[in-house]
């Protein structure tokens, strides 16, 4: 692989692409058989695209070569990729910050002493209709994968 662009270079000229072709983050899930959130995930670098996925998202959103061949590079994870400057990144940080504990005290009550997958893992992004203001549903879906002892 040679590409001279980063995944955060490729995520940036998606993000461009998506916003000129005024296609859904859905279309382009669809485009290759994936859910939405995954191929969002994948575009913004944190995902391994196949070949024929990036190839398939490349023609979509007319990126050129470069782009494409970048987006087979290995996905750049961690607090690094992340800006937590930005709006929902900073107030999920505070949900963690202010559930976290309950959640880790809840799922050890539940499953034991383990970890939450964030590799075998799903999520999902709903708009919830309400009156006092539609709400976000955001579901969390890692596999439970307790400690081992020896």
């Amino acid at each position: 692989m040679t590409s001279t662009l980063s995944r955060a270079h490729a995520a940036d000229a998606v993000l461009a692409a998506k916003r000129r072709s005024g296609l859904r983050w859905a279309d382009l899930g669809a485009a290759i058989g994936m859910s939405t959130e995954w191929t969002t995930t994948a575009l913004l670098g944190q995902h391994t695209l196949t070949p024929a996925q990036a190839a398939t998202l490349g023609e979509t959103l007319g990126l050129d070569g470069g782009v494409v061949e970048a987006l087979l590079l290995p996905p750049v994870r961690g607090a690094a990729a992340v800006d937590t400057s930005e709006p929902i990144v900073y107030r999920l940080q505070e949900m963690v910050q202010v559930y976290g504990r309950a959640i880790a005290e809840l799922v050890r009550e539940e499953f034991g002493d383990g970890i939450i997958s964030a590799i075998d893992f799903e999520m999902d992004l709903s708009r919830v209709a309400d009156p006092k203001g539609d709400r976000v549903r955001l579901v969390l879906n890692g596999k439970f994968l307790p400690y081992r002892t020896w």
